[in-house]
Formats: C-alpha cells, structure tokens, sequence
C-alpha cells in the first residue's frame, strides 16, 4: 500500500494513498461527530450542519462553492452517518489543491446565514417528508429506535421535524464548537494525490487552529428490543428484523459479515434461494452485518403480501436458526470469495480507498494493510461460523420493525419462539 500518515501538532491527522495510473483523486475531511454525540435537544442538528456547510462562507457563496469544483469537472458532496460526518469531492489530479482549500473553507469559515438556514430548513424537512413517504427507508429507522430506544444511537439522522423547525445559527454554532476541533478531524486523499503537499496545504489551513476539550464520552449502547408495527394500506408490508451483533472492534466482526453474506448477501444466498427462488415469496430480501464502536446489528429486510408475511418471517426464523446446524464448507467459502471481492473491487475507486482511511483511523488510529484484512477473512471457518449463528439464533436479543398491512405478521415473541424450536 502507498499510505502516509501525518499528525499536525493541533492533533489534525491527514493520511493520503498514491494510487499509480490514476488522473483524479478523491479528497476529505471526516469529522468524528455524527448523529450519535448529539444530546437529545440536538437531535438531527448534525445533518442540518453537514447541509449547512454548502450554504456559503465569508468568501464564497453557495453557488460559487458549487461552480468552484464544477467549473474543473468534479464533484463535491458530503453526508452525516450516526459515528461521523464526511465532506469530500472528487477532481482530478491538477485540481486537488483547490478542492482542499474549498472544504476547509466550508467547514472553517461558514456563515450560517438566517436567511440560509431558513431555505435549508425547508429542504431538510422535505427529506423528512421524503423519508417518510419511503417505507423501505423508514422502516429501518423504526428497527434501530426500538432495538436502542431513549438513546442517542436510536434516533434518527435526520432529526424529528419538530426539532428541525427550531433550530437557529446559535444550534449550529454550539455544535460545531462542542466537536469540529483539529483532534476530531481526519483529512484523507486517494488516487493522484501528493503527500507532501498535501500535508503542506493542511498546515497552512488547519494547523492554526486550537484543539478543543475532548468532547464528553458517546452514551453506550444499550440493546433492548423489541417490537414496532405500523399498519397503513400499502401494497406489501415491510419487514426488517435485527440481531444484536458485535462491535467493530469485536475479533468476531468478520465472521459475522461472512455470516450475514452466507444467509443473505446475494442471490445464492439462504434466504434469497429459499425465500424467493422456491418459494417465491418476495421480490428483495437481503441480510447485511452493521457495526458501531460498542455494538453491532445483523438485519434482514424482505418486503411481501400481507397474505404471504407470515410464512417469509416463519421461514426467515428458521434459516437463522438452521445454519447454526447444517452452514456448509461451500456456503463459507463462497461468503469469504465475495466479501473479498467486494472490498477488492471497491477499492480500485479513490472514493472508497479514501472512506477506508477514515474509517481505519477512527477505528484503530492506524490503517490495516488490505492483506491483514483478507488474512482475517480466509481464517474464518465453517466451525466459526456455525458457532455464531448458533449464539444469534439462542443468545442475541431481537428486533422488529413492520410497516403496511401488517394485521396478521407474527409478533417478535413467537419468532423467537420459533429460534428456540
């Protein structure tokens, strides 16, 4: 690998990687503050910030920070995860410096107009309205609310609309002063990317700035559970069930991935060969393995009839429960073949090596070369992954989200009376 790391003395870390052949680079900055550090009063203020950023500066105005990066052909954009959020663009490799210095003027310099923050307001709560009107979207934020109910990591992203109505400049600039410091920062860079100069450009834009008290610690999770059913006359009812899982520092976490892909990351997968191959059940079902600092969440979503959701739950239920009994050395190996294809692939974009660097440094404060990675994926065996499954389907607590006509879906009590079966 080509990585670099830097520290600035402010503690700002920038860490860049030289991909050879390349004519552009993808360049950002990740601020370790998502949705999660918000206290209650804040909820949603993240993401009213991360918009707020495009919105204008003491020198540019939010069209000119729009034409600053298209007049050369690229691409800025930014987004809010519950752990961070991310401010990046993609240029090409002459266009570097300018996009740098546009994202350090967006997130040093910004001028939360009132005027501003009224029109925002307004998109804000159309994506709201959006959200809600997008039962495959929102039913996720009904599973994460009741698998960690009253507690930050079980709010939205977007915040209630409510909360979003209020917000004003000074919101804005509390939260930004509580956790945009140089030490929660990460600046990272792939594709046609010079180090040096790079490190150079940070100095001169960030490296004046003061750190700030360490931010108070994020609440930990706390897994509790349990059931949310809203009933309203759509075509199909929306069904996501999670499974408390590990954290991402968890020595487990690959081996829930692996598990996760085997029962339902693609179309050999369990639940989409039983479900919808011979049962023809649904159209989408899947099963992916999330991860946050001090928890983690196994989902599976399938939407289908009303007349149909109890025989896809049942047999949903009984897949987790019979790969704890029967994952075979094929299912496993496949699995590894496409987790590692899918990382390998994904990382010949800037973009996604750029987000890796991130994601590694807030993880571990170091970035894992690819073959650790795939080292820790190839030593994941059958055994293990039985052996999970096992602990998901007796030992991890459970949580249901249904949205439609969904009068007659099994409760979560008598699935899990099916897991124990």
């Amino acid at each position: 690998m080509n990585v670099r790391l830097h520290t600035l003395p402010n503690g700002f870390r920038i860490a860049t990687e030289t991909m050879p052949g390349l004519k552009s680079a993808s360049i950002g900055i990740w601020v370790l503050a998502g949705g999660r550090h918000e206290r209650v009063e804040q909820n949603g203020i993240a993401h009213f910030l991360e918009h707020m950023a495009f919105k204008g500066t003491a020198t540019r105005s939010a069209l000119a920070i729009a034409e600053a990066i298209e007049d050369v052909g690229g691409y800025i954009n930014a987004y809010t995860s519950r752990e961070m959020t991310a401010y990046y663009a993609r240029v090409l490799e002459a266009d570097v410096p300018l996009a740098l210095d546009v994202i350090a003027d967006i997130l040093l310099n910004p001028l939360f107009a009132e005027d501003e923050i009224e029109v925002e307001r307004g998109v804000i709560l159309q994506e709201i309205g959006q959200a809600l009107d997008t039962p495959d979207d929102i039913v996720f934020d009904w599973l994460q609310e009741v698998a960690y109910p009253d507690q930050p990591l079980g709010r939205t992203i977007l915040g209630p609309a409510e909360r979003v109505s209020a917000f004003g400049r000074s919101d804005l600039a509390t939260f930004v002063g509580e956790h945009y410091g140089p030490g929660q920062m990460v600046l990272c860079a792939a594709g046609a990317v010079d180090h040096d100069a790079i490190c150079r450009a940070a100095e001169g834009l960030f490296g004046h700035l003061s750190p700030i008290a360490q931010p108070a610690l994020i609440q930990p999770a706390r897994w509790q559970g349990g059931e949310r059913r809203e009933v309203k006359a759509l075509e199909q009812v929306h069904f996501a069930l999670a499974l408390e899982g590990p954290d991402y520092r968890a020595p487990e976490i690959f081996t829930a991935q692996i598990y996760a892909t085997a029962l339902g990351g693609g179309m050999s997968s369990r639940l989409f060969q039983e479900v919808r191959e011979n049962r023809g059940l649904c159209y989408t079902i899947f099963a992916q393995a999330g991860a946050h600092e001090d928890t983690g969440m196994m989902t599976i979503y399938a939407g289908t009839s009303a007349e149909q959701i109890g025989e896809l739950a049942h047999l949903t239920m009984e897949e987790i429960r019979r790969s704890a009994e029967d994952m075979t050395e094929a299912e496993v190996a496949r699995a590894r073949a496409q987790m590692k294809a899918g990382m390998l692939m994904g990382l010949e974009s800037p973009s996604n090596r750029a987000e890796r660097l991130a994601r590694m440094l807030a993880i571990w404060g170091r970035v894992p070369s690819i073959d650790e990675a795939i080292e820790k994926i190839d030593a994941v065996t059958v055994q293990d992954v039985r052996a999970f499954a096992a602990r998901m389907a007796g030992q991890a607590g459970t949580a249901m989200a249904l949205y439609g006509p969904a009068e007659h879906a099994p409760t979560l009590d008598a699935l899990r009376a099916r897991l124990a079966a």
